[in-house]
């Protein structure tokens, strides 16, 4: 693996970059002095991205062996990783919005935050934040109706509102360890989302399929999701099974026909959620 470092430029000014030039795929075959003076936008004017970033590092032609190494607070760039489809990017800090959009292969890891819309209609690949995520975090872009269809996504932090919207793809994963505002997974579509902490209102509102899973508690259900009754063990695949004691909930009937084959369910932990059952 070849590591390709960017340090910040300290600057007062937060005006937020366009940098969707920082993927493995743009740097792939690229001398250091190339990457410096890759696109980036400030606004509408169009800049270098060694205006922005101290760059080190050496060539790589595959960008299967590349690490991007982001070593510092970026919290005002947007588009990092986007529609990247190998390698791995690592930001030591927080990340701003769109982080890892589109992506289509490979990893990135963010050890701080992320903004608004970050992972958002993933195909493929991992992405790994081990702070907060902002708003509609691994969900649909606004206007569509393509979420999240493949890859591994984790959230060691809280998500914002309308995180997981339109997630779909039977072997989707979204983990989120600590708490989800409000709409978490509306229009689910398949796949599974597994919420560590507790939810607010309208989780799963629209679903057809998928599963979501909470080990917190919810502070209130859809009328529209129908109780099954209790359970010991949630079946996701052949080799993945999750043991415990789970109330059961099938819906949205408020989008589904109740005589449909097809289903959304929901397993919320039982010690949390006896609230729920009238």
């Amino acid at each position: 693996m070849v590591d390709i470092t960017l340090k910040p430029k300290k600057s007062e000014d937060k005006i937020p970059l366009e940098a969707e030039s920082i993927s493995c795929d743009v740097f792939a075959g690229k001398t250091i002095d190339e990457i410096k003076k890759l696109p980036i936008f400030k606004g509408n004017r169009k800049k270098s991205l060694g205006d922005f970033f101290d760059v080190s590092g050496s060539k790589e032609d595959d960008p299967k062996n590349i690490r991007i190494i982001i070593d510092g607070d970026v919290s005002h760039v947007k588009n990092i990783g986007r529609n990247m489809k190998a390698g791995e990017i690592l930001i030591k800090g927080n990340a701003g919005m769109h982080t890892a959009e589109y992506l289509n292969g490979g990893t990135v890891v963010v050890e701080g935050d992320v903004g608004d819309f970050s992972a958002n209609e993933v195909k493929k690949g991992k992405v790994h934040v081990k702070g907060n995520a902002g708003a509609y975090f691994a969900s649909a872009l606004r206007g569509s109706w393509r979420g999240v269809k493949g890859g591994e996504i984790i959230c060691e932090g809280n998500v914002g509102i309308e995180s997981g919207t339109f997630l779909a793809g039977k072997n989707t994963r979204l983990r989120i360890k600590g708490n989800a505002s409000s709409m978490l997974g509306l229009h689910l579509a398949g796949g599974v989302i597994i919420l560590d902490g507790n939810a607010l209102e309208r989780l799963g509102g629209q679903m057809a399929r998928g599963k979501i899973i909470v080990n917190g508690k919810l502070s209130e259900i859809l009328p529209s999701f129908s109780y099954e009754g209790e359970v010991d063990e949630i079946v996701l695949s052949d080799e993945e099974k999750i043991k415990g004691k789970y109330l059961r909930f099938k819906g949205d009937f408020a989008e589904i026909s109740p005589k449909s084959k097809f289903f959304g369910e929901m397993y919320l932990a039982a010690q949390n959620n006896k609230h729920l059952i009238k």
